[in-house]
């Protein structure tokens, strides 16, 4: 199975404006740059487990709970809370202690605010008024008490199950449908220490993306990032041919599209996770779609793959064959594009790669094989 392509799986090399892929055919490594581009900085894991900031343009390789790394790729979001860590212009009731600069927090320095609960109580701030938001933090606990904690709107209480909360720091996230709150936050009962971090609500959305950090009053848009190469001559297959992606796919946000296209768009091959969760691919020659196979998945990290010859059709996800199409020919398929986020969604990469032959179906199951 010598590819042509191979991006990522543990392999990462990152600049400014970029980020490579390797030709190991035959042994020969020879560096094939992704473009990429987002202007302003965003945040990442890195591979100690902390949250650290990216600089303008430089792709984010985010190790959380992945040793080999993963591309990060994010559409443009808004943390529309003003100070997102401190939580010194919080309106905070007499149950409540806060003490600031508490604990080292998932950036590693000493900034997490320590809330303490001597009676039920909250603590909250003034959002804006939207129809839809995900608030999301990080927390962890001080003590072995009690720790009925959770996100907190409009003297509802805890509107969502307690946190679960562990001596470690964890990301909790909890997405509002239709609500107009004229204010919200942390609400706990007596007994809870808690430590927290990150506070961050983005508008209109029904899933969190990486912390976006804000301390000088104001709210902080992340710009969408893209990731696209237009790959030298024998790359991709014109007949036949293997694409290969290895992602993390949400359900119900939106089409997720992996796309491998000409520069005219009359010949591509896809992978997405529609927007009603049906993780497919299709297959279009000279305008018209001459494959379409798809398996109904929920969201969560799939490696698939998708084998096109003349007549000869056949889809892979998890080791697993899905579906086949017998029926379309591949003459005249130029794709010469590949574009890693085409539709602007959330994705995490960790893996693709292109084959300019048709594998055998053992081969793709091996390929696929979690």
């Amino acid at each position: 199975m010598a590819n042509t392509l191979k991006f990522g799986d543990g392999q990462w090399a990152t600049k400014y404006g970029s980020t490579l892929a390797y030709n190991d055919e035959n042994g020969n490594f020879k560096p094939l740059p992704f473009t990429f581009e987002r202007r302003g900085n965003a945040t990442r894991v890195n591979k100690e487990g902390l949250i650290e900031i990216v600089g303008e343009n430089i792709p984010r390789i985010d190790y959380l709970n992945d040793s080999n790394g993963a591309l990060l790729l994010e559409p443009s979001r808004t943390n529309l809370e003003t100070k997102s860590n401190g939580f010194s212009t919080w309106g905070v009731n007499s149950n409540i202690t806060r003490t600031a600069d508490y604990i080292i927090s998932p950036d590693g320095t000493l900034n997490g605010t320590r809330f303490q609960f001597t009676a039920n109580g909250f603590c909250s701030n003034t959002p804006q008024s939207l129809a839809t938001y995900t608030v999301s933090c990080y927390a962890k606990r001080n003590d072995n008490g009690t720790q009925n904690v959770g996100f907190f709107t409009n003297g509802s209480g805890v509107v969502n199950s307690a946190w679960d909360i562990t001596s470690e720091w964890k990301r909790f996230s909890y997405t509002f449908p239709t609500l107009n709150a004229s204010f919200m936050g942390i609400a706990g009962v007596s007994g809870a220490d808690i430590s927290v971090y990150g506070f961050q609500i983005e508008g209109i959305v029904s899933y969190p993306t990486s912390y976006i950090p804000t301390q000088g009053g104001a709210a902080v848009t992340r710009l969408a990032e893209t990731c696209s190469q237009t790959p030298p001559d024998g790359v991709i297959g014109q007949t036949e041919g293997v694409v290969f992606i290895d992602a993390n796919f949400k359900t119900g946000v939106g089409d997720q599209t992996i796309l491998i296209s000409s520069s005219g768009f009359n010949d591509y091959v896809f992978i997405q996770m529609n927007a009603g969760g049906l993780l497919e691919t299709g297959i279009i020659v000279n305008t018209t779609e001459v494959a379409r196979i798809g398996v109904a998945k929920t969201s969560g990290r799939y490696k698939c793959a998708v084998a096109y010859a003349n007549n000869d059709f056949v889809f892979y996800v998890n080791g697993v064959q899905v579906g086949t199409d017998s029926i379309g020919l591949m003459s005249g398929f130029t794709a010469n594009f590949i574009n890693l986020n085409h539709n602007n969604q959330q994705y995490t990469i960790n893996n693709h790669l292109l084959y300019n032959t048709r594998l055998s179906n053992s081969e793709l199951a091996a390929l696929t094989q979690v």
